[in-house]
């Protein structure tokens, strides 16, 4: 008896697959013993997360072309022809129409070749292959490609071991794997029928609201005997009895019929070639009898005449400029577009002030409309400001002085306005610049000072150069550049765009540095702004890297190598959509992905926009009009907590709900205190609900901190439910309102961050998770 290896595989149908799903599934067994003995079988899948328009048919497109090509080329081995074949379907992808409207990278491909005992696997961009060995499941260690389409230089690693009998593998897109998750997979694999196992995990998809790409395919090996063939074959010869005859068509007459058809067709053509010859003779002749142009001759201009004439003109040009600046000099000197000083309109600036005193009497008097009708009170504050801008330059300054205080701080309390005092717990050496802030593992603070990065402890101030420009193997680092925090690790990029890894081993400041291995051809200039994570497991300290990269309009996605050493190619994050990566400012990720822009913040989930926006930043339109977005920082889990953003053009800290995007308060500097002005880093301690959270930043010169105390609501008349300021009420006097004096909040002379800082988000521990 002999034995052989066979395969079981299961399959969703086509009918059965959810209807925004764009994926398609290939397998082929050869029938005939030369294929399957020199190609194997084939077992495909073309996924996109995109849908809409003609990605279903663009994967249709890249799943037939590397059918093909693999078994037309016998050129090479297998992995070779594997890798010409997703060229050949990448190229043809990028000339069709099929792949007009799509975005980069967003098609992903998982296939296997299976040749007698011999396994091929190979992946590109938004799909995985798991080989389940001994009911563990392992991922094949190869060079992931990226998506297509890519560009012509397209590199797609095989991987190639055995497959034996009782092992199993799975090729899935990586939605389907995100939504269900690895041990659902195995579980299924293990346990059922490759079929019932791959219906099994469809409907885990669908009852879990999966969308969008959900191809699976499951193949087991298993052992089949086979009887000895005892019976000789005879080979078996057909008769021709016609062979050498002329041919000539079964039917009658036929190829007299088709002779004649020839024979007018020739005679057709020579006569319609007569006929237009004969008529483009005619007009031919007829032209050539018309009347002609006669030849005429310019007359030649010499040099000295050319630089005349230019000369000429120059100073015509000149003189038309000069008369019509003459003449816009006296027009605006008579008057029609000249602006009278407004201090000489006395009774119309005083007029101004005393309306903007009497709104503010409304305002701040017995009715305290502050409290008891703000958006009358805001509306009353806002024309008050600009009588007090009409009035400005025409009236007493100490007076108006006094009632442009008492406005604005009426419109802060309006709008939640603290002013803070921070404190400075270290200074960066003269000569030297702060470029980045991070908070570390251990909850100290991290900055980039100079050419080195310096490891500072807040509660103490103790300070530690962790490394400096030239530390490590090799050539060295290069200059510090950007700072991120992933895991147990702080990441430090250098400006050759080379990744590190510093690993804290006590508290103060020893560790040890290696340099991380980063698959993949992209390179990180100096146009990545950032680098983020998100752990995945934190027992064995395992997390995905997230960069925004401009060069291709996405965030590229950095999966962990299973043993932790590096990361492995890149995928796209952005689906179906293309972003202004490029007006990207700042990433911070909790399950969420955010993206700060100068005029907004953006929140992704599972690639596509959610949809979230923050409510306008306060309408005060007077104090501070607009804003201008460049760091986030943020406190609680994912949907809970709220968002901190540095507004850089008003200097200021705004506060809003995470969940929702509502306007919660602001905070700015006080009179003499640090200023919130050129910040180059952030982070935000959160010390739960009793204690407020702590505001680190960094400025050139050095590192801050300050309590982040809400407002408190003013002894007086109560305010409505959700409306506190920082600002008592005072009663009106009779003339004009007296400025109170402003509210400022004072760091304790010891702070205790016995805190809990802002750690990169993760899931539970020892648990792999999907994330955003």
């Amino acid at each position: 008896m002999a034995s052989r290896l066979a395969l079981k595989y299961g399959l969703v149908s086509e009918e059965d697959r959810l209807s925004n799903s764009a994926d398609a599934i290939v397998v082929t067994e050869p029938t005939t013993g030369s294929k399957a003995r020199t190609k194997g079988s084939l077992y495909l899948i073309v996924c996109t997360k995109q849908t809409g328009g003609k990605t279903r048919d663009a994967c249709r497109l890249v799943a037939d072309t590397i059918r093909r090509e693999y078994y037309y080329d016998e050129s090479a081995g297998i992995s070779i022809v594997l890798e010409k074949a997703v060229r050949a379907a990448n190229r043809k992808l990028r000339q069709s129409r099929e792949g007009g409207g799509l975005s980069a990278y967003s098609i992903g491909i998982t296939l296997a070749v299976v040749r007698g005992s011999e396994l091929y696997v190979a992946t590109a961009g938004d799909a995985n292959a798991y080989l389940i060995r001994s009911a563990r499941l392992l991922m094949p260690e190869h060079h992931s490609g990226v998506g297509l389409p890519a560009a012509d230089n397209l590199r797609l690693g095989v991987w190639r071991g055995d497959f034996a009998v009782g092992d199993s593998l799975v090729l899935c897109s990586r939605n389907l794997v995100e939504v269900v998750g690895t041990e659902e997979l195995k579980n299924a694999v293990v346990t059922l029928h490759p079929q019932s196992a791959v219906e099994h995990l469809h409907h885990l998809f669908v009852a879990a609201a999966g969308e969008g790409s959900d191809a699976v395919i499951a193949l087991e090996a298993t052992e089949v005997s086979l009887s000895r063939v005892e019976h000789r074959l005879v080979p078996v010869s057909v008769a021709e009895p016609l062979a050498g005859a002329p041919e000539h068509s079964p039917i009658p007459l036929a190829d007299q019929v088709s002779a004649l058809g020839s024979a007018v067709r020739d005679r057709a053509g020579a006569a319609r070639t007569g006929v237009r010859d004969g008529i483009s003779g005619t007009v031919g002749r007829i032209l050539d009898l018309m009347p002609r142009r006669r030849a005429g001759y310019r007359r030649m201009r010499t040099a000295a005449e050319s630089t005349e004439s230019r000369r000429r003109a120059s100073i015509a040009a000149i003189a038309l400029v000069a008369v019509i600046v003459v003449l816009g000099a006296l027009v605006w000197y008579l008057g029609p577009f000249r602006t009278e000083s407004p201090v000489n309109n006395t009774p119309d600036a005083a007029a101004a002030l005393a309306d903007a005193t009497s709104k503010a009497n409304q305002v701040f008097g017995s009715a305290d409309l502050l409290h008891s009708d703000p958006t009358s009170a805001q509306l009353l504050l806002q024309t008050a400001w600009d009588d007090l801008v009409s009035a400005k330059n025409g009236v007493d300054a100490a007076t108006w002085n006094r009632v442009e205080a008492q406005v604005a701080n009426g419109l802060d309390t309006l709008f939640n306005t603290t002013a803070v005092s921070g404190s400075r717990f270290y200074s960066a050496p003269a000569g030297e610049l702060i470029t980045g802030l991070v908070v570390g593992p251990d909850a100290a603070a991290y900055a980039i000072v100079g050419t080195g990065v310096v490891r500072v402890d807040p509660t103490n101030g103790s300070v530690a150069t962790i490394v400096q420009t030239g530390s490590g193997s090799a050539q060295g680092m290069a200059q510090p550049r950007l700072l991120g925090l992933g895991g147990p690790d702080l990441l430090i990029v250098d400006t050759n765009g080379g990744l590190w890894r510093w690993r804290p081993s006590d508290a103060q400041g020893g560790g040890t540095l290696g340099q991380v291995r980063v698959a993949g051809d992209q390179v990180w200039g100096a146009d990545v702004v950032d680098i983020e994570t998100f752990v995945i497991n934190a027992d064995q300290g395992l997390y995905r890297i997230y960069v925004p990269y401009p060069t291709a309009q996405q965030i590229l996605r950095y999966e962990p190598t299973a043993d932790g050493s590096g990361f492995s190619a890149p995928a796209p994050y952005f689906v179906g959509t293309t972003e202004n990566v490029s007006a990207f400012k700042q990433l911070m990720i909790d399950g969420d992905v955010y993206a700060v822009t100068e005029p907004a913040l953006t929140r992704y989930f599972n690639g596509r926009d959610s949809g979230f926006s923050l409510d306008p930043a306060p309408d005060d339109k007077n104090l501070r009009p607009g804003h201008l977005y460049e760091m986030l920082a943020a406190t609680g889990l994912k949907g809970s907590g709220d968002l901190y953003l540095w507004d850089k053009k008003w200097s200021r800290i705004l506060v809003y709900d995470k969940d929702q995007g509502t306007y919660q308060q602001q905070y700015i500097a006080a009179n003499g205190a640090p200023p919130f002005s050129d910040l180059t880093g952030m982070y935000i301690v959160d010390r739960g609900v009793t204690q407020p959270p702590i505001l680190v930043w960094a400025r050139p010169d050095g590192l801050y901190q300050v309590p982040l105390v809400a407002p408190q609501t003013p002894i007086g008349s109560p305010a409505p439910s959700g409306l506190q300021t920082a600002v008592p009420t005072l009663p009106p006097p009779a003339s004009f309102i007296p400025t109170p004096s402003p509210t400022v909040t004072q760091i304790p002379a010891s702070v205790e961050p016995t805190i809990r800082p802002r750690r990169t988000p993760q899931g539970a521990p020892g648990t792999p998770t999907a994330g955003p």
